[in-house]
């Protein structure tokens, strides 16, 4: 067996200013104006920020999540988009950008597409931008009940995902892909952004400084947010797990193995630089063909996403 393996970064051949992906529709920014026409309850968020410019104050979950239904609303044509307080409120720019270059991986022309979202959440991210723009079939996985109640709430709302966007409860906390995967099913991909942190203590103070942050970003000296009102959104196994995202993506990466011929690419995110090279490794340790690091530019942002296949 001949193996290729791929360590460099895929690179797209144009970038916009932000560094998003060229076929991102918020490559310019957020026209608030216009968001808020799609969505009155943002309203009262919006305003000028230190620089004249309209903006929302980010530390707040409430006009987080305005926003991201603003902008689902709007560019995306999904109604009644909600989450339940304390779950994790995802960034729609960037959460487009993997599902954009996962398409390059795949074939962006390809709409006959079928994606394994594992830890779809209460916001049920991927499936909905990939259904939405790709119009590819999608399963969403998740131990928690609660949170794909609330992802149906939303396909409910949207009558045409339904023939589109399935879900599917992880009984066994132990298992990743097994028990999700069907025998004689077949996936073109998996997408994951796995919990970060170790536990639930890192998770709060790494939240607590993301609130600092912000403060000081706004001329602030410290964060007037409570810390038992810290709402980057994230609760339980959105946020943690033990062993934290390096475990977590180990477990995957072995479990793949064993469902290799039904999944032609499996991903994730990785947000620990120092994590790759070990993941990279157990890949080809477990038979991976070919391993792909995928950089994705958020403005001074990098985030990357790890990708890897048995066929080849």
């Amino acid at each position: 067996m001949t193996v290729k393996t791929r360590h460099r970064s895929q690179k797209s051949p144009s970038r916009s200013v932000k560094g998003l992906h060229p076929r991102n529709l918020h490559n310019q920014g957020y026209d608030f104006p216009a968001l808020v026409t799609s969505c009155p309850a943002l309203a009262p968020h919006v305003k000028p920020n230190p620089y004249g410019d309209l903006s929302i104050d980010f530390s707040n979950p409430l006009a987080v999540k305005a926003l991201n239904a603003a902008l689902l609303n709007r560019y995306y044509n999904i109604a009644d988009w909600d989450i339940p307080d304390g779950a994790l409120c995802p960034p729609i720019p960037g959460r487009a950008d993997y599902i954009h270059y996962i398409a390059d991986l795949v074939g962006p022309e390809n709409s006959d597409i079928r994606l394994l979202d594992i830890g779809t959440g209460a916001n049920g991210i991927y499936p909905l931008l990939a259904c939405r723009i790709y119009g590819w079939q999608c399963v969403g996985s998740d131990i928690s009940p609660l949170s794909l109640a609330n992802v149906g709430t939303i396909i409910d709302s949207n009558a045409d995902l339904k023939e589109r966007f399935t879900l599917r409860t992880q009984t066994d906390k132990n298992h990743i892909f097994e028990g999700i995967i069907q025998p004689d099913e077949y996936f073109d991909v998996s997408v994951c952004n796995p919990p970060f942190h170790a536990s639930q203590d890192e998770a709060l103070k790494s939240s607590q400084r993301k609130v600092s942050n912000l403060a000081r970003n706004r001329g602030e000296e410290k964060a007037k947010t409570k810390a038992s009102n810290l709402n980057f959104g994230g609760q339980g196994a959105e946020l943690w797990c033990k062993g934290g995202e390096l475990l977590f993506l180990k477990k995957m990466i072995r479990e793949s193995q064993v469902c290799s011929s039904q999944c032609r690419w499996f991903t994730s995110l990785v947000s620990k630089a120092g994590n790759v090279r070990p993941l990279k490794k157990l890949m080809l340790k477990v038979g991976a063909v070919e391993v792909r690091e995928i950089e994705m530019k958020q403005g001074n942002k990098v985030a990357r996403v790890l990708a890897w296949t048995f066929f080849e």
